[in-house]
């Protein structure tokens, strides 16, 4: 940082504007000179964003346009159909009937993403994951647009285009794809320490996790439930697994998109055909408005979560996915979601990120989809009635009748008219507003240390070593010293420890102060000193639910089997075993040393689901390898089988083998574990279901880091 031939940090002085003799001062595309480029306008500090912010609109619209057709963020997608029904009426919070009528059956379409890759990225990149619901209320059309993280790297619009093009490709070079793990991303993280919340979960495993149908969802924002009475409630929506949260380890995720980088769309595309539906409930956590400040975090602050210990998740109905698409590109690419399509019952905070994307993702659909007649697509057109006033229009779909398109007429007979409050028509909350027009944010989105920390605390030691190794991999990525040397600064804020485990790792010494503002998330006029994030608060010791060590370990459904077989293997074995695992409903994958048939030592004869030479152990969740003599002498001869069982103890899968298959054992690393939890040599079945239901056995983690797979 000392260096005074560095450009970087020529450009990073706020007090020089002169780079290679160019006025480098910040403007519109209009030459109009910008002091303020992170802060959307709004009607006071915590009050709502204004359509007059042309600042705000031409920064957004450029972003929203910059790719055709696809997605800027979330272009690698999945989705599928299916069906929501509420369990527990909210009628005394909301009038939404998809909220307060239990014995509805509400059609929904979902899609879930990664973010920062293209469309042809794999799927295991390290990233947040997007998940949108689509409800086809009988009142209207809902898009509950969320991700699989609670929180999300900003506090304001403004700076969404900053932090989207810090994380795609460096333009002079458009590398890398889909990855974080490069100067210009942790260039912005270090400087706008708002992301850091964010980001420490977007290092946790949260970020790879094992199936789409293992990963909880998030609606993010606060958002306010209406009721007939016309009163508010602050509302955060959660969608949790039935299958519980899981994830891969990071060296798994680099190998399986390798192997399969369509392993998530495969996973749910599949689980769907075989009848093995993807569940999620739906809860929520409502506060009172008498509660809006009664915590040590601001709940309109879209980079804070509320700790469900402070506020319980009620649970309030069930989703399920039955019906893959009959068509990718018509329904999943095609389907548009805008988190402005509300029904009444349900409305906005002042959120400022949310309020920004009431704007933005109009505007997107607008460019992708080519017309304002979007919502005229099947996967997009709404199960209610339409009647309006709109016209015309690129692919107009319809053929609208009448002589009026205008409100008020006498020619239509006054069609379509107005719908009273009492009749089911939106109303949006009077909120009280009383305040200056301003360019700024709340003092009180200031504390950018202390959820951080609450969520490292949190996580189960393996969590915690993961975290470690996430950090030092992208750090070491980076090539400019001061950048990660700012990001130690950071992280030892968040947990001591964690920085020097990192520190080590990547060879550098955590500087005793950076010399840079902290906080770049101000405009250029406005005092440092007022939003500078002070120490972490400890306002919770730990909170569990945070933690993937407390998810359910109950269900082996879906769980892919890798059975490895050559001829003449123990049929007594393998019918045992495969009665077990099948009523569980697990996958039974067997794999041999060459495709086609393998039999067993009965004769009987089976389809080969894979070559040895064609798979990988990291596609799978356990391994098992029944007896037989000849079998067991035949995958001796392939080193890979040997490879699969190593790379299976690495990532600390169950394992079992029965009779003649422990000579296997014996050739691998596994003979050094041969006493361990969930490892079974001639064990029961019900042992190894139990295992495996535990998705891992982490206490393996520390004892197998020598192995070379």
């Amino acid at each position: 940082m000392s260096s005074k031939n560095n450009k970087s940090e020529k450009i990073l002085n706020l007090e020089k504007y002169m780079v290679d003799g160019n006025d480098q001062r910040l403007t519109t595309r209009q030459g109009v000179r910008v002091n303020d480029t992170n802060n959307s306008l709004k009607s006071g500090t915590r009050g709502s964003s204004l359509l007059e912010d042309f600042i705000l609109r031409e920064k957004i619209t450029s972003f929203d346009h910059e790719r055709i057709p696809e997605r800027i963020v979330h272009a690698r997608g999945s989705g599928a159909h299916g069906y929501f029904e509420l369990t527990e009426s909210l009628e005394q919070f909301s009038k939404a009937g998809i909220l307060t009528d239990t014995s509805r059956k509400t059609p929904v379409f979902v899609r879930f993403s990664t973010v920062a890759g293209s469309k042809g990225s794999p799927d295991l990149a390290r990233d947040v994951r997007g998940f949108a619901v689509k409800f086809y209320t009988e009142e209207g059309t809902w898009d509950l647009v969320g991700n699989n993280m609670p929180i999300f790297f900003i506090q304001d619009a403004m700076k969404f285009p900053d932090l989207v093009h810090s994380v795609k490709p460096e333009p002079n070079k458009e590398v890398p794809q889909a990855a974080s793990a490069h100067d210009t991303f942790y260039d912005f993280v270090s400087l706008t320490t708002e992301t850091l919340h964010n980001h420490i979960w977007a290092m946790s495993d949260r970020a790879i996790p094992r199936s789409l149908r293992m990963m909880e969802g998030f609606g993010i924002h606060t958002f306010r439930l209406i009721n007939k009475k016309g009163e508010s409630y602050f509302v955060k929506f959660h969608w949790k697994p039935l299958l519980g949260v899981h994830s891969v380890t990071w060296d798994e995720a680099v190998k399986i998109n390798g192997a399969d980088s369509d392993f998530h769309r495969k996973d749910l595309w599949d689980a769907i055909e075989a009848g093995e539906f993807p569940q999620w409930e739906l809860g929520v956590q409502i506060i009172p408005e008498a509660d809006e400040h009664k915590y040590d975090f601001d709940i309109l602050d879209p980079t804070k979560l509320v700790p469900e210990e402070m506020v319980p998740v009620k649970i309030i109905g069930k989703m399920t996915l039955n019906r893959n698409p009959e068509n990718f590109f018509a329904e999943t690419e095609q389907v548009a979601f805008l988190p402005g399509n509300i029904v009444p019952g349900i409305d906005f905070s002042n959120d400022p990120l949310l309020q920004g994307r009431l704007f933005s993702y109009r505007d997107t659909q607008l460019s992708r989809l080519g017309s304002p007649n979007f919502h005229q697509i099947p996967i997009n057109q709404p199960l209610a009635n339409t009647h309006h006033n709109q016209r015309d229009g690129h692919m107009q779909m319809n053929i609208p009748k009448g002589q009026t398109a205008y409100f008020p007429n006498t020619l239509g007979g006054g069609c379509p008219y107005l719908s009273k409050f009492s009749e089911g028509g939106f109303s949006s909350y009077e909120e009280r507003i009383d305040a200056n027009k301003i360019r700024s944010r709340s003092k009180s989105f200031s504390d950018h240390f202390s959820q951080p920390a609450l969520f490292y605390r949190s996580l189960s030691k393996w969590e915690q070593a993961h975290v470690a190794e996430a950090y030092s991999f992208e750090l070491g990525k980076c090539t400019h010293k001061h950048i990660k040397e700012r990001m130690l600064w950071l992280i030892e804020q968040i947990d001591e420890d964690l920085a020097k485990i990192v520190s080590k790792n990547i060879g550098l010494t955590i500087p005793a102060k950076i010399d840079l503002p902290i906080n770049q998330a101000i405009g250029a006029d406005s005092n440092v000193a007022d939003f500078q994030p002070g120490p972490k608060k400890i306002y919770l010791d730990k909170s569990p639910a945070l933690s993937q060590a407390n998810t359910k370990f109950e269900s082996i459904a879906t769980r892919q089997i890798a059975v490895l077989v050559a001829d003449g293997f123990s049929s007594t074995d393998f019918n045992k075993m495969k009665a077990a695992l099948a009523k569980r409903k697990a996958v039974i994958k067997l794999i041999a040393p060459t495709g086609g048939k393998v039999t067993d030592d009965d004769k009987n004869e089976y389809d080969i689901d894979a070559a040895i030479s064609t798979t990988e152990s990291v596609l799978y969740d356990a391994v098992y390898i029944p007896g037989g003599k000849n079998s067991v002498k035949s995958l001796l001869n392939h080193s890979k089988y040997i490879k699969f069982i190593n790379e299976g103890l690495k990532h600390c899968k169950a394992i079992a083998l029965d009779n003649e298959a422990e000579q296997l054992f014996d050739h691998s690393y596994g003979k050094e574990f041969k006493d361990d939890q969930a490892i079974f040599i001639n064990g029961k079945p019900q042992d190894f279901i139990n295992a495996i239901a535990k998705h891992r056995n982490w206490d393996r983690m520390d004892k197998v880091a020598h192995i070379p797979v």
